[in-house]
């Protein structure tokens, strides 16, 4: 599924253990690997630049960015192909016309960068990639529990039931064969959705009735990975998505929450800007957004 895997990187430690992973991966996949660095002339001469780089400026910059390319080459253990590129402009936009010129298949990278060029940081430039990508964005904070790149044992994959939410399940099952992971399938009955105030009670066949389609979500998904040869478990809890997704992770010793950047609307929902931003920021886990393309073009 992973021939191709770009690695864009600013030097910064968190992009360095994003390169980790991505190489992890593409030994497992026997994937090229891309590392990428991006001059970003928005930022290069401050606030109020207008993204013109003098000859001295563009020279020091582009040696910064071949050394720190070559480092993160050095560094990390790739057993296949290794191609490398230098590029000036937006990052972000960068990032997604490479991908698009050379057919990249995941892109991993780090959610929080070096200030100044180059940066990306979350907020910005990861969470820029996450939205416009129609590829899975493996993202990853160097957190002592993103250490282990050589291993996925269990996987998280939240989900609404939309299809949306579905769309991270056949990534996240494709690795977790390569890496006979285990995989848990979570269903949050999202609360705050409907309790509007601390003094209103949802009926309780209201709760029981959400939490029943939970089950029959997860059930489905979890189906699906053991038809694959994954091993699965599921899990309904009610509370707020956000919040549960990672303390289910934490109490679970999660290695990897797989989930759709954008959901339904509505009970249960997991849309960008919210759940999986929250997620994304907060996880100490690596995280794999995977954008419903056809969501975005439905809403176009």
């Amino acid at each position: 599924m992973f021939d191709s895997i770009l690695v864009p990187t600013d030097g910064s430690e968190h992009a360095t253990r994003a390169a980790e992973h991505g190489a992890a991966l593409s030994r497992a996949f026997s994937a090229t690997l891309h590392v990428m660095a991006v001059i970003d002339t928005r930022t290069a001469g401050g606030p109020f630049s207008s993204g013109e780089l003098d000859d001295e400026t563009r020279d020091r910059m582009t040696a910064d960015a071949e050394e720190t390319v070559t480092a993160i080459t050095d560094a990390v253990d790739a057993t296949g192909t290794v191609q490398t590129t230098i590029r000036t402009g937006n990052p972000a936009d960068e990032i997604c016309a490479y991908r698009d010129e050379r057919d990249i298949d995941l892109i991993a990278m780090g959610t929080h960068g070096r200030t100044g060029v180059g940066r990306y940081l979350a907020g910005s430039v990861t969470e820029s990639v996450v939205r416009q990508a129609d590829v899975p964005v493996f993202t990853v904070r160097a957190t002592e529990q993103s250490r282990a790149t050589d291993s996925y044992d269990d996987i998280l994959i939240p989900t609404d039931g939309s299809t949306s939410a579905t769309a991270a399940v056949e990534p996240a099952c494709e690795i977790a064969a390569q890496f006979d992971s285990r995989v848990h399938v979570l269903n949050v009955v999202n609360l705050g959705d409907v309790a509007t105030g601390s003094e209103y009670t949802l009926p309780k066949d209201l709760i029981d009735t959400l939490e029943s389609q939970g089950e029959k979500v997860t059930e489905r998904i979890a189906a699906r990975a053991r038809d694959s040869g994954v091993d699965a478990v599921t899990a309904v809890v009610d509370g707020f998505p956000a919040a549960d997704i990672l303390d289910y992770a934490e109490e679970n010793d999660v290695d990897l929450i797989a989930m759709g950047t954008a959901g339904r609307t509505g009970l249960n929902r997991f849309l960008m800007g919210s759940t999986t931003e929250r997620v994304i920021r907060h996880a100490d886990m690596p995280v794999l957004a995977v954008n419903a393309r056809d969501q975005r073009g439905d809403a176009t």
